[in-house]
């Protein structure tokens, strides 16, 4: 099932995205409304509105963003860094999350703006030390992220905050797939339409399960929580008005446009 959470007429709620519609379109999809929340148990309600209609939000509000990094070889090489031995976790704040079709707001403090293209977990339970043959019990589903990256402010600073925490550095989109093997997918990431990005989450040096055994060994998650899993190569340059776009297969494609900060 595709779960979007969406407004309409002032209101926000979560639906079931039904139908088939050509890559980077809404044309053709409908969403069922959901009764509840997708945490709990719910239904789906019979009432529909077309995609079209309605404004996509962040499919979920994290209270955290768990973003592990250099957990593909390759990027680790090209950022001159070696790859870790265990995985290496750091955080974006909830309110660095915008959904699909938001904007990026190009920061004052930095020169170069990177894109990352990422797989992205949503938890969908409240978990602690979660035994890796339970970790499938504790995920929603998956989504796509672009962990932007302020990579100028990231190799001045020990400390990843600001390069990587600033309001709107985390877009998540379009919505939640919550019936997908994510052994061996296909992620890319294009900038006005031209590729940059191009891998396979087969390529992770640390599986999902090794991210989410790590990070609950140490804090507990809740449901929303996002899990940001790494890019492969092909960081690159973002500059005011791009449009910078990530696919992963069986999911969907997130779309922003990068805007000067106001």
């Amino acid at each position: 099932m595709r779960i979007a959470r969406f407004s309409i007429d002032g209101n926000v709620a979560f639906g079931a995205v039904e139908g088939d519609s050509p890559p980077g379109s809404t044309d053709g999809l409908v969403l069922d409304i959901i009764k509840g929340i997708p945490f709990a148990d719910f239904e789906l309600s019979g009432t529909k509105v077309p995609l079209s209609k309605v404004r996509l939000l962040p499919p979920v509000l994290p209270n955290k963003v768990v973003a592990f990094g250099r957990n593909y070889a390759e990027h680790a090489k090209e950022m001159g860094g070696e790859v870790p031995d265990a995985p290496f976790a750091f955080f974006k704040p909830s309110t660095s999350v915008i959904g699909s079709g938001d904007a990026i707001a190009y920061p004052s403090f930095t020169e170069e703006l990177h894109h990352e293209a990422e797989l992205a977990v949503v938890i969908g339970r409240m978990c602690r030390e979660v035994p890796r043959e339970r970790v499938k019990d504790v995920i929603l589903g998956y989504t796509c992220a672009n962990d932007v990256t302020a990579r100028d402010v990231q190799r001045r600073e020990k400390q990843w905050a600001r390069a990587k925490g600033f309001d709107s550095s985390c877009p998540l989109g379009p919505w939640i797939e919550t019936d997908l093997d994510p052994s061996d997918l296909t992620i890319q990431c294009t900038v006005n339409g031209q590729q940059r990005q191009l891998g396979r989450t087969s390529e992770m040096i640390h599986s999902i399960e090794d991210l989410i055994v790590n990070i609950s060994e140490a804090m507990t998650l809740l449901p929303g929580d996002v899990i940001l899993t790494g890019t492969p190569a092909g960081v690159g340059p973002l500059s005011v008005g791009d449009e910078v776009a990530v696919t992963i297969e069986g999911i969907g494609t997130l779309t922003n446009k990068v805007v000067k900060r106001g």
